[in-house]
């Protein structure tokens, strides 16, 4: 049983340098679509930011005040 549960395991496994070329291709390609597509990325850029204001918001004050945060702080300032 062990045997099987191995030789199942290896058979889907990539080989030991595989990771590194494809971590390579990856940075070149990154490096390609940035130097062929600046002009349009970094026009985009404004827009991203006044994108971002409202995700911050909506991302992080999702759970504010859903556990009673609020009441517990009120009550540690009136003690």
């Amino acid at each position: 049983m062990k045997q099987d549960e191995h030789a199942e395991h290896g058979a889907h496994c990539a080989p030991r340098g595989y990771n590194w070329i494809v971590v390579v291709f990856m940075a070149i390609a990154a490096f390609y679509l940035f130097a062929e597509h600046r002009a349009h990325l970094l026009g985009v850029l404004p827009f991203l930011l006044l994108l971002a204001c409202p995700l911050m918001h909506l991302f992080m004050h999702h759970g504010h005040g859903a556990h009673g945060g609020h009441g517990e702080n009120a009550e540690r300032g009136e003690k």
